[in-house]
């Protein structure tokens, strides 16, 4: 970390979730709540519920996490009653309890996360780059996080997402900073490691489960277990 000036971080996966892809995290509070759908299931109503909050815009700028959950549960279990897999009652059932699991359990990571980022952003200044729906601030702010960033580059504002390089350089950039001294932060090998290296920045993968066995299996040097690990090597 010597020659690293600036922390670039990702959001969603990165800081809420322990490196853990959101949908595994959501997946688990269906099983938590008894939901009774299986993997494949859930995970074509997941997929669904993403392209149209990618279609529409169900989600504004005052969205809290907790709201943001809310609307993706609606728009997932909704998605569920119409294949016929589960009935009205049942969503009606289960939506609410699964947002509400799914909140508390990015609320644990953010905790756990904060001493790591209260004590990197003494030392350095931060920038966060995050694919997300045009709320992130509200995010941010529900959880006290905000404060920890010099500047926000959100993909639904800045109309460039990952894994497009460009939105790391607007994290460059924000930094005034040349790329080889930015250290990138992220959980995602194809949205966050790759692009970052392409532009010439240093990489740290928080890897957990992904999305896919083929990310899964991939290893690269950058790799850390955890965010502490980030300490060991900054301080």
């Amino acid at each position: 970390m010597e020659k690293i000036t600036g922390i670039i971080f990702d959001y969603g996966g990165t800081i809420d979730s322990r490196g853990v892809h959101w949908s595994e995290v959501i997946w688990d509070g269906y099983q938590s709540c008894g939901v009774p759908v299986d993997k494949e299931q859930f995970r074509e109503a997941y997929v669904y519920a993403e392209r149209e909050l990618a279609r529409t815009r169900h989600i504004l700028p005052h969205h809290n996490f907790h709201d943001l959950l809310v609307i993706k549960m609606r728009i997932e279990f909704g998605r569920l009653v119409e294949q016929r897999i589960i009935p009205e009652e049942a969503a009606a059932k289960f939506a609410g309890p699964v947002a509400d699991y799914c909140y508390d359990r990015a609320r644990c990571c953010i905790e756990e996360a904060r001493p790591v980022l209260e004590q990197l952003s003494e030392r350095y200044p931060m920038v966060l780059v995050s694919n997300f729906y045009g709320n992130v601030e509200a995010v941010l702010t529900d959880f006290d996080l905000r404060r920890y960033f010099k500047a926000i580059i959100e993909s639904a504002v800045v109309g460039v997402r990952k894994p497009d390089p460009q939105i790391f350089r607007l994290g460059v950039e924000a930094l005034g900073m040349k790329p080889e001294n930015v250290l990138v932060v992220g959980d995602s090998y194809k949205k966050d490691i790759i692009p970052a290296e392409t532009i010439g920045c240093r990489t740290a993968w928080l890897k957990g489960k992904g999305w896919t066995e083929d990310e899964d299996s991939v290893m690269h040097p950058s790799i850390i277990k955890n965010l502490a690990e980030l300490l060991d090597v900054a301080f």
